[in-house]
């Protein structure tokens, strides 16, 4: 036979009476959650506004035929794909093809020599090891672009000896990339290396695993973050360079499209800034696609190294 326990009135009004209490106490008033809260709110939302406007008014002037930079401010006044149909009368998707192939072969190439580094530096102990960190890291501190004069000069001289690598080549340009991404880059992976520890490979070492099974079949996966963010970085800088594009390539067969794109707006006058607007939105597809696919590594591939562990 059960017996039902029964709480008492007075301790339960007693419990509704404390809950009520702390209920009030941790009620914002309005002015408190606008001090604390409310403006972090309001940042967001003009930074929002601030992104979005100039993407807005490039994809309305992608919409409109023959847009131009003076016509109404009015967004999405016209609808019309006209300026995408356009794109296949001109040397657009040649271009992006340029682009694609010379990033991607950037970024596959900076994520091996970079992780090749890391891992050397992150696992080994060697003469010269401190000095070389030391001068990759004065090496980063100034940007590629200060060298162009140099590196015209070099291609120019390479030319004569080996063409496929000189003035006007796209694998020139491919190593140009190579060079000026290993020292930031290699930073980057090293302090996500040093985050796994040295007993995983001893363990494998032990199993008869040589290093190379240990550094592909092993190290290699437990860094995909790493190795996905410095991909990304690559990819996304090389595909939107200019500078470097334009000393290197000579020829409209051999434009990137940024260098390709330059040429439509290079006079302001007679520019067709509605053709120019719909190839930048068509651009912007191949890296959203790309960071959507990836965006579930960034957060942790940058943050991973930033600690001592």
């Amino acid at each position: 036979m059960t017996t039902k326990t029964s709480v008492p009135r007075s301790s339960k009004k007693q419990t509704e009476a404390i809950v009520k209490e702390v209920q009030e106490q941790n009620r914002m008033t309005t002015g408190r959650w606008l001090k604390e809260i409310g403006w972090r709110h309001l940042v967001g939302i003009i930074v929002i506004i601030y992104c979005l406007v100039p993407l807005l008014y490039v994809l309305s002037a992608s919409l409109k035929p023959n847009s131009n930079l003076t016509g109404s401010n009015k967004l999405f006044q016209e609808v019309s794909f006209a300026n995408y149909a356009a794109l296949s009368g001109t040397d657009y998707w040649h271009w992006i093809t340029n682009s694609l192939i010379i990033s991607s072969i950037t970024a596959i190439g900076t994520v091996l020599m970079a992780s090749a580094a890391a891992y050397a530096f992150s696992r080994y102990r060697f003469k010269g090891r401190e000095a070389t960190l030391t001068f990759l890291l004065l090496v980063q501190m100034f940007p590629q672009m200060l060298a162009f004069v140099a590196l015209f000069l070099l291609l120019l001289a390479l030319k004569d000896v080996f063409p496929v690598l000189g003035l006007n080549s796209q694998l020139g340009l491919i190593f140009v990339y190579l060079g000026g991404a290993l020292g930031s880059n290699t930073f980057l992976m090293y302090g996500f290396f040093k985050t796994v520890p040295l007993e995983i490979d001893e363990a494998a070492r032990i199993d008869g695993a040589s290093h190379a099974q240990i550094f592909w079949g092993i190290i290699m996966r437990l860094v995909t973050p790493v190795l996905a963010v410095v991909g990304l970085l690559s990819f996304i800088t090389s595909f939107g360079d200019f500078v470097i594009a334009k000393v290197v390539l000579q020829t409209p067969d051999k434009f990137t499209l940024a260098v390709g794109m330059y040429n439509w707006a290079a006079d302001a006058r007679t520019a067709p800034w509605g053709l120019f607007a719909a190839g930048a939105v068509v651009a912007a597809i191949p890296v959203i696609i790309l960071f959507q696919f990836l965006q579930r590594y960034i957060v942790s591939g940058l943050t991973a190294g930033g600690v001592k562990g």
